[in-house]
């Protein structure tokens, strides 16, 4: 029997984040993902919820198009989840952290909850 895990790839992670680079970070997720995103416009109430790589690729695609600096600050792995906080910089000087909890099946992510907050 094999029992042999595949590990969630963080070094892509953080490639996909830093680089801007959403097709990257669009392997990372597995076909049937779901992402929870909590922020100023989607509160804990009326969370926007993606459904699938597609749907979830459409928003990456959208944050990565910015013209914006990432930077994946800190990750941790342990079993079947992981987490990470990233910090976002838009050139007006407006900053937005990012941390989210995911939760991972044959190192893909199945399912992501994101809270997000800019200055106001």
């Amino acid at each position: 029997m094999n029992t042999t895990k595949t590990a969630f790839d963080t070094e892509a992670l953080r490639r996909g984040i830093e680089e801007r680079d959403a097709e990257t970070l669009r392997t990372l997720y597995a076909p049937d993902a779901e992402m929870t995103v909590i922020d100023r416009t989607s509160p804990p109430s009326r969370p926007r919820v993606l459904h699938g790589r597609a749907e979830i690729g459409e928003f990456l695609d959208d944050i990565c198009g910015r013209d914006m600096v990432h930077r994946l600050e800190r990750v941790v792995t342990g079993g079947d989840n992981a987490a990470f906080t990233q910090a976002c910089s838009y050139p007006d000087g407006t900053q937005v952290l990012c941390m989210a909890m995911l939760d991972l099946r044959d190192g893909h992510i199945v399912r992501q909850t994101a809270v997000q907050e800019w200055d106001e």
